[in-house]
Formats: C-alpha cells, sequence, structure tokens
C-alpha cells in the first residue's frame, strides 16, 4: 500500500508549480501564435514585392517583422514546450533568452536616453536611407507616407531632405517629372490636390508653408514625445511587463 501510494506520489510531482505552469503555458502560447502571425505577414509583404535593393534590405519593414517574428517563435516555443513538458533545459533557455531580449531593450533604452544626438543622427541615417529608396520600396513607402501624415512633417530636417530622392532631386539635370517636389503625405489636409507637392522646394519656407508642412519629423518626434511623456512611459511599461 505505502510502496503504491509513494509510485503515484512520484508520477504525480512537479518541480514546477501548477498555476505558474499553466499561466506560462498560456502566455508563451498566445505570444508564440502572434509571433506565427508577424513571420506570416512579413513574409507575404516580402513575396509581394517583385524586387528588392540591396542597400535597402537592413530597412525593409518586411526584413524586420521576419526577424522580430522569428525570435519571437524561438523564445516562446521553449518556454511553451518547456511548460508543458516540465523541460528544465527549455525553460532555462527561455529564461535567458528572455533576459537577454529584456537587458538590450533596456540598453537600448538608457543609451538612447543619455547619448541622444547620437540617437538622433542614427535615426536621421535610417530616415534618410528611406527617403533614397522611397520609390523603390513600397512598405518604405507607405511607412514615411504614415509618419509624415501623422507627425504633420515633411523629411527629416525640412522639407528640402526629399532632394535626396532621385525622383525629388532638385539638380538641373533631373529629368524627372517630380523634380523639386515633395510626396503627397507631406500636403496640409486643406489642399485637395495631389500635386500640391510639386517644385515646392525651390520656394521659401513661409511659401511652402501655404500647402504643406515644411518642418522635419525629427522636430515633430521630440515634440510629440515631450508632450505624450505618461503615455511613452505607459507604452514602455506596457512592453516591459510581460517580459518581467
Amino acid at each position: 500500500m505505502d510502496r503504491d501510494l509513494n509510485l503515484n506520489r512520484a508520477e504525480t510531482f512537479s518541480f514546477i508549480n501548477p498555476w505558474i505552469r499553466y499561466f506560462l503555458f498560456f502566455f508563451s502560447f498566445l505570444f508564440w501564435v502572434f509571433s506565427l502571425l508577424i513571420v506570416a505577414i512579413g513574409v507575404y509583404a516580402k513575396v509581394q514585392k517583385a524586387t528588392t535593393v540591396r542597400d535597402s534590405f537592413l530597412i525593409d519593414p518586411a526584413i524586420i517583422l521576419i526577424v522580430v517574428g522569428v525570435v519571437m517563435f524561438f523564445i516562446t516555443f521553449c518556454g511553451c514546450i518547456g511548460a508543458l513538458r516540465e523541460n528544465i533545459r527549455l525553460l532555462k533557455t527561455f529564461s535567458f533568452s528572455l533576459t537577454l531580449v529584456f537587458l538590450t531593450q533596456l540598453a537600448i533604452a538608457v543609451l538612447g536616453f543619455f547619448y541622444s544626438d547620437q540617437t538622433r543622427d542614427a535615426l536621421g541615417r535610417f530616415v534618410r536611407k528611406a527617403i533614397v529608396h522611397y520609390r523603390d520600396n513600397l512598405d518604405l513607402q507607405n511607412l514615411m507616407d504614415y509618419i509624415q501624415k501623422e507627425f504633420k512633417c515633411c523629411g527629416w530636417n525640412n522639407y528640402t531632405d526629399w532632394s535626396w530622392n532621385l525622383y525629388f532631386n532638385c539638380s538641373q539635370g533631373n529629368p524627372s517629372t517630380e523634380r523639386c517636389g515633395v510626396p503627397f503625405s507631406c500636403c496640409t489636409p486643406g489642399v485637395i490636390n495631389t500635386m500640391c507637392g510639386f517644385g515646392v522646394q525651390t520656394q521659401t519656407y513661409l511659401d511652402a508653408e501655404k500647402s504643406i508642412y515644411p518642418v522635419g519629423c525629427a522636430e515633430r518626434a521630440v515634440t510629440w514625445i515631450e508632450s505624450h511623456l505618461l503615455l511613452v512611459g505607459a507604452l514602455a511599461l506596457g512592453l516591459a511587463l510581460p517580459q518581467v
């Protein structure tokens, strides 16, 4: 009798608290499914594009989605199967990976705060590449249009930054019909003409202000963050808490 009781206890014994086990399994499974969705969206967006410019590969939103999705899939898979099967090795891998990701995010946030000028320069290089490849990559085009519409800005420093783009370049030898122009996403809501941005790079700041938002997105982003510190803090906390 005692022998049977001891065997039953051995079979039901668990190194992990059942509540923690199923809680971890549920959230890991939830984020595992979400990671598959992210990878699927990234792959679909990548397949839909006929060509990819080599220089824009690392800033391609589709590639970024695929990489983030694959990393999430690996981490949540370890957590999900590790909790379900009580596999200590998978749980340790899950814990180590999640800790590494969390510390990386924390380091980026701290460095971004203390080295704000270098962070702004890095973001400026990213936006410059996005402007250069605006017509080459549909995802980058949609991303730039969304940013400019939401922040009511144009370019990184100001509207003349669009001269970085081959089609909007303001040099005399440019045969493009969009020469010295800016995208429609720079235009003010009151303007219904889709050609409102044509030729504005040749205008003064005050004249350009009548039809577009001449201020750069860098200034707008800083202003937005300063006026929405509570929201930024809540988003950062919302990102950190599930990992903790």
